[in-house]
């Protein structure tokens, strides 16, 4: 299907105008959360009307046209979609993210012209990630020749870029050898997407495969990337900050989910003496441990957007260091509160919660599969290197 081309979306004013049209939206799309899953339907429509809401363009700084809402919002707006709907809380992870690369290293023209593009209602997928070798080396490479600039490779994993119009893309420089990301028009000749993506969970994401077949490039659609983390920014923990806030709102989905359920379904156990399941004293101590973890994963969460609005307003070693380890201390916790959620909801909710046409195992589905991203078991390395031996974390996407 050929991703339509938005002309007049929303433009969100204000942070409480991105909260308010993000709980319109959340609604909307949670009515038909279970059978998007069930049967796999991409949803492209949902996905338009997603952008035309504006709220894929709320980063933009207020210099280009954009409301420029702080990190909090965005996370906030994030975890109320990804509760409804995990899927869509994750299709413009990478979307917020190259708008993040733009700001920290585009050119005054690069950030207008893409700035604009975002605004119209224009969406970026990504292709960063790459199979089929145990290395890290990314083998996709922009080519640098007289006739002009081409881009060759594969890339998989590429979360939302089904939807795209523009497909941002990690490739390394023949003549230097240093990374760009490289804006590629979906449309382009050359470009091959593939509809591949058949993990169990995050099911409908648009993660498929991308080919690029000597694709012709323009050179303003390179930016540098490898310099960005040649000095201290926020790229790293602005990128993470998204994923744990995906994670806490599909934990806090599935709490919701929980509480309906038990709610109006389940029965208290034989020995509990109580004359419904919301009575029951082991049934009430479970759902209070679920709820503390994802509000403590929420505090963690809101002061580490502190940080990295701190990070983002001065740059320097010390509070992107600080950023960066404060979204590792949040990322940790909604990592395993998340998980915890949507195993906890059968436990507390009994058998019938497994019937299929519930369809509530999404969220444990979904929770597992997103917080595999990256290992949380290194969050918890960055933050103890750091506290104890002063060890500032590498720069890198994935901090």
């Amino acid at each position: 299907m050929t991703t339509q081309i938005s002309q007049s979306a929303r433009i969100i004013q204000s942070e409480a105008q991105a909260l308010q049209v993000a709980d319109e939206f959340a609604q909307s799309i949670a009515q038909n959360a279970l059978e998007r899953d069930r049967d796999r339907i991409l949803p492209y429509k949902d996905v338009e009307q997603f952008s035309q809401s504006g709220l894929w363009g709320m980063t933009v700084p207020k210099e280009y046209g954009g409301a420029g809402v702080s990190s909090d919002v965005l996370t906030r707006v994030v975890q109320r979609i990804a509760a409804a709907d995990g899927n869509f809380g994750h299709i413009p992870q990478n979307h917020y993210y190259a708008l993040e690369v733009l700001r920290v290293g585009a050119t005054h023209e690069q950030k207008a012209f893409f700035y604009d593009q975002v605004l119209q209602g224009k969406r970026f997928g990504n292709a960063l990630a790459e199979i089929g070798k145990k290395d890290f080396v990314r083998r996709t490479q922009l080519l640098k020749e007289a006739g002009g600039w081409f881009l060759d490779g594969r890339k998989f994993y590429c979360t939302g870029s089904l939807f795209a119009h523009w497909i941002p893309t990690l490739a390394t420089a023949q003549d230097d050898d240093r990374l760009y990301l490289v804006f590629v028009p979906r449309e382009a000749a050359g470009v091959t997407l593939t509809d591949d993506w058949d993990g169990f969970g995050q099911r409908v994401t648009g993660s498929g495969s991308v080919q690029f077949d000597r694709v012709k490039v323009e050179p303003y659609w390179v930016v540098p990337f490898s310099d960005s983390f040649d000095r201290p920014t926020t790229i790293g923990p602005y990128a993470q900050i998204i994923h744990a806030a995906l994670d806490l709102g599909i934990g806090q989905g599935a709490l919701e989910a929980t509480l309906s359920f038990v709610r109006e379904h389940s029965r208290p156990w034989i020995d509990a003496g109580v004359d419904t399941a919301a009575q029951d004293p082991l049934l009430l101590h479970e759902v209070g441990n679920v709820h503390v973890r994802l509000r403590a994963a929420q505090a963690l969460l809101a002061r580490a957007a502190r940080f990295v609005d701190a990070a983002q307003f001065a740059p320097d070693e010390d509070s992107v260091a600080q950023a960066s380890i404060a979204v590792a201390q949040a990322k940790a916790l909604s990592t395993s509160a998340s998980v915890l959620a949507g195993s906890k909801l059968f436990e507390l909710a009994g058998t019938g919660a497994t019937l299929a046409q519930h369809g509530l195992d999404r969220y444990w589905r979904n929770a597992r599969v997103h917080t595999l991203h990256d290992p949380v078991r290194w969050k918890y390395h960055a933050v103890g290197n750091y506290v104890l031996n002063g060890a500032r974390p590498p720069r890198h996407g994935a901090l």
